[in-house]
């Protein structure tokens, strides 16, 4: 039995939409096409992350997508993919001034699927739990990245030391109620 989501969220904030169109239990790849508008993924996805147990993969299929991995811009175009390796620090956004659309890739899968579904959805549904410009608050950062814990995590301090902060304020974080809209299907631990 899969568990197919067929959904698409519009995060306001950052200008994204996410269409989710695929088996959420597969464990080989995470894949979901994304629009961004004009001066799209100006808070959260901008800034500078890891996914520390999974290579990430983008395909351009119209406008230009600006990756940065490692501290190096590069422009993709349709037909064109960037591939950011296990664990390096990146970040995209929208590369001119029109709508891009691309599709990202996510290997292995993880639960990266629930992980974006989860931010998207909380951005329309808990505004107030994130900056003006898009930001998620540090309370809601901890309780959904303890959550779902190894998809992704800020560029800097190191992974371990979030892990440990995390652990500590998800709590007080739940006690506030910050709560994850979308949960992981399964422990991964």
């Amino acid at each position: 039995m899969t568990n197919e989501l067929r959904t698409v969220l519009r995060n306001s904030f950052n200008k994204e939409t996410f269409i989710f169109s695929g088996d959420a239990d597969d464990p080989e790849v995470a894949r979901f096409d994304v629009i961004l508008g004009i001066g799209g993924t100006g808070g959260g996805n901008a800034l500078v992350h890891v996914h520390p147990r999974a290579e990430e993969r983008f395909m351009v299929t119209s406008g230009r997508l600006i990756v940065s991995v490692d501290g190096h811009a590069q422009s993709i175009s349709p037909g064109e993919d960037a591939v950011v390796p296990v664990g390096s620090p990146h970040c995209f956004a929208n590369g001119w001034e029109g709508e891009t659309t691309f599709t990202v890739e996510f290997r292995p899968a993880q639960q990266h699927l629930l992980f974006f579904a989860n931010f998207a959805r909380l951005t329309a549904e808990h505004p107030e739990w994130f900056s003006a410009k898009g930001d998620p608050h540090f309370r809601l950062i901890a309780v959904s990245l303890n959550q779902f814990a190894d998809h992704l995590y800020l560029a800097r301090p190191s992974p371990t030391l979030q892990k440990l902060i995390f652990a500590a304020v998800a709590p007080i974080a739940r006690l506030s109620g910050y709560r994850p809209e979308v949960r992981p299907i399964h422990d991964e631990r």
